[in-house]
Order: C-alpha cells, then sequence, then structure tokens
C-alpha cells in the first residue's frame, strides 16, 4: 500500500504534505524552521531523534512541545529529502 505522503512519478508529494506546525521566521533563530513559532529549530529536534532519544525523552526536556510536534519533524525531515528545493511560507 502506497503511502498519501510517497513520492510519484514526478517527485515529491511536497505540496500536500501539511506542515502547519513548522514555522520560518526571518526575525526569529536567523529564518530556521522552527516548531510553532517556538524557538526549537526542527534540526535540534531532529539531532535529539537521529542520537536515539525517545519521543518522550525529549518532551521531557522540551515540555512546550508536544508529541505531534516530534512527529511532524519527521514529515518535515522526510518531506524536505525528496525536494531538491524546499520552499516554506514565512511567517510573520
Amino acid at each position: 500500500m502506497k503511502s498519501d505522503l510517497c513520492d510519484n512519478e514526478n517527485g515529491s508529494n511536497m505540496q500536500e504534505t501539511n506542515l502547519e506546525r513548522i514555522t520560518v521566521n526571518p526575525q526569529q533563530m536567523g529564518g530556521l524552521p522552527c516548531i510553532r513559532g517556538l524557538r526549537v529549530p526542527v534540526a535540534t529536534v531532529l539531532r535529539m531523534l537521529a542520537s536515539g532519544m525517545s519521543e518522550q525523552e525529549i518532551l521531557a526536556d522540551y515540555p512546550d512541545l508536544q508529541l505531534e510536534d516530534i512527529r511532524e519533524c519527521l514529515r518535515f525531515a522526510a518531506a524536505s529529502a525528496m525536494e531538491r528545493e524546499l520552499v516554506m511560507p514565512r511567517t510573520a
């Protein structure tokens, strides 16, 4: 069974990937993609996951985060790995 988030013959399905929890603000964290306007970069969460931290450990270290934030970071990483150019809308 093929997931809706899988790539298709024309490339990826990034346009259809809903990333409402990922924000980009040039005035915050140097414009890095962050989680819900918090000063928590997506890359920080991804590095913690890559180092072997569990979702529960991350949530304990960052109490402002929610489980869905972590999962959206993974969707962002998967979608961006499929893109040659990743366009993120800028938020205030």
